[in-house]
């Protein structure tokens, strides 16, 4: 018999709420593709007039860049711009909405206030978004929290992190910086879970040692129908994951500067 764990999401495990959390930035994105966004001026004046909370908007624009190499040399060509989303922000500046051809992202700046609020914001956005481009299907809808814990000296990152960087073994050198990621997959879950430790060098006169990023992003690995039901399942269960994932991989004196308000 094999004592192998398995993983398993239990909603019934909750998690402890940190009124300090060092949530920098909070996103939830839908990756789906209209067909039915022919006129993206026509597109913009309608967001704009369902959006009167998010004041401040404006296009964003891509440029394809090519390059050949032939006998002759290296020929580039450099396409025109085009359309690629719009960009709606709140008047405090917190909240941010991507509208794009192929999806739609909203982010909430630091300070972050709970879930709860989040959620609805961005689901109440989505709806837009679902209402006017008509997706057919979602191909990916994530989940992904960026953490930032500052200051830290780097002989604290044994104490902070469950899987640390460490020097190899026979060349005890002091770490200068490091980034690490890693993808989960869920078995038995529609789910895979990226986890990025990083180190932030410090910016001068700004910050006093280095900060630590843990940046954790899950996301679904096959097309979803566009349902609300659906999707708020996927949602909860991917906050569930998120959680999870952050209380694991921080150990107790990571976590504990921010369990009292500001």
């Amino acid at each position: 018999m094999s004592d192998r764990q398995v993983f398993r999401i239990d909603m019934t495990e909750k998690f402890e709420n940190l009124p300090n959390a060092p949530i920098v930035e909070a996103v939830i994105h839908w990756q789906a593709r209209s067909e039915s966004i022919q006129n993206h001026e026509q597109f913009y004046d309608q967001l704009k007039e369902r959006l009167e909370g998010y004041p401040d908007s404006h296009p964003e624009h891509e440029i394809k860049f090519q390059a050949e190499i032939g006998p002759e040399g290296v020929a580039t060509n450099l396409g025109n711009p085009s359309w690629s989303s719009f960009r709606f922000t709140s008047a405090d500046g917190l909240n941010i909405a991507h509208f794009k051809r192929d999806g739609f992202a909203f982010s909430r700046l630091k300070p972050y206030e709970n879930w709860g609020s989040f959620e609805a914001e961005a689901q109440r956005l989505w709806n837009i978004y679902l209402e006017l481009a008509e997706p057919p299907e979602v191909q990916r809808l994530g989940v992904r929290f960026i953490n930032l814990i500052s200051p830290v000296q780097s002989e604290q990152f044994s104490d902070l992190l469950e899987i640390p960087p460490k020097s190899p073994k026979g060349m005890p050198m002091p770490i200068q910086g490091f980034m690490h990621k890693t993808t989960y997959g869920i078995p038995e879950y529609p789910y895979n879970l990226n986890v990025i430790q990083a180190m932030q060098p410090p910016i001068p006169s700004r910050t006093e040692g280095f900060g630590l990023i843990l940046d954790i992003d899950v996301f679904t690995t096959h097309a979803v129908e566009p349902k609300e039901e659906l999707l708020k399942q996927h949602l909860d269960e991917m906050r569930w994951i998120k959680d999870k994932a952050f209380f694991t991989f921080l150990k107790e004196d990571a976590i504990k500067k921010y369990r009292k308000p500001i």
